[in-house]
């Protein structure tokens, strides 16, 4: 007992946030050794989860509040880190899923109405749906400064903790069910009537920079609503802060359907796996 008390008061040291990274990372080197992706793949996860651990300890062992700050900006990186390693577990796609959520898609925008909705004013919704779609990526920094702003630094432990374990729990998902996007499949069906200022950019991104690992569940939705309920739960009782990231995470999930890059199907599993971080991020204890 007395030989696993340091390495027991060291896995202690790493915020909730970066435990749940580094054994994101450790899942997919094992994911990795089972569908065979290649040492050096496999390596370079382990190498993530060493560092992860490694450069915890050693911000510990020196914190001052300059370094704490940079541990925090740190976090975020994991995040692009964690889905571009998703992009090395290629599977062959699961066409009937494809082609089942297609219709329901269908129904959605068709029969309910969306399109329509989205596009009752012009191009003022549809721009603003592809603009915050391209710069989902800037609310997890956005919502950092905020909670910053109102004197909760600690409380940014909670913010990363919710966000990251809603974010890989989603990540996890995405090597278990292959599924290409509608605008990958079905490039010519669906499409807008009206096509916002930053399609362009948006399906150019897509094409060069996505991985071809799968759509399901949606990682700018698993990132927009873990990133909410984690100002929920960092800054409850300021309204006007989390309040504004709930609607930015809802437009973002309209825009991943309008803009055809998800299934409405993927949204929803993003949104569920948030919550259920969202729950499971009320019963953890950050460390300082």
């Amino acid at each position: 007992m007395a030989d696993s008390a340091p390495q027991t008061q060291a896995i202690l040291r790493l915020r909730a946030g970066e435990r749940v990274a580094l054994l994101f990372f450790v899942y997919l080197a094992g994911l990795g050794i089972y569908r065979q992706i290649g040492a050096m793949q496999i390596a370079a996860l382990l190498a993530m989860a060493v560092a992860i651990f490694a450069g915890a300890l050693w911000e510990s062992a020196r914190s001052t509040a300059a370094t704490r700050v940079v541990r925090d900006w740190l976090s975020m990186g994991l995040i692009l880190a964690g889905y571009w390693s998703v992009g090395w577990f290629v599977a062959p796609p699961l066409v009937e899923r494809q082609e089942q959520w297609l219709g329901w898609d269908r129904v959605v925008l068709s029969d309910w109405g969306l399109r329509a909705a989205v596009e009752c004013v012009g191009r003022v919704i549809p721009s603003v749906l592809e603009s915050l779609y391209l710069l989902l990526y800037a609310i997890p920094p956005i919502c950092i400064c905020a909670i910053y702003w109102v004197g909760g630094r600690q409380r940014v432990h909670s913010f990363l903790f919710t966000l990251l374990l809603g974010t890989f729990s989603a990540y996890a998902l995405l090597p278990l069910f292959p599924v290409h996007g509608p605008h990958v499949v079905y490039p010519l069906l669906d499409l807008p009537n009206l096509f916002g200022v930053g399609r362009a950019l948006n399906v150019w991104i897509l094409d060069h920079m996505d991985i071809p690992t799968s759509v399901f569940p949606s990682g700018h939705v698993a990132v927009a609503f873990s990133a909410a309920f984690g100002m929920l739960r960092a800054v409850r009782r300021h309204v006007g802060l989390w309040a504004p990231v709930f609607l930015v995470a809802a437009l973002v999930y309209v825009a991943t359907i309008y803009c055809r890059y998800h299934y409405c199907v993927d949204g929803l599993a993003s949104i569920a796996v948030a919550t259920a971080a969202w729950i499971v991020s009320g019963h953890g204890e950050e460390p300082s």
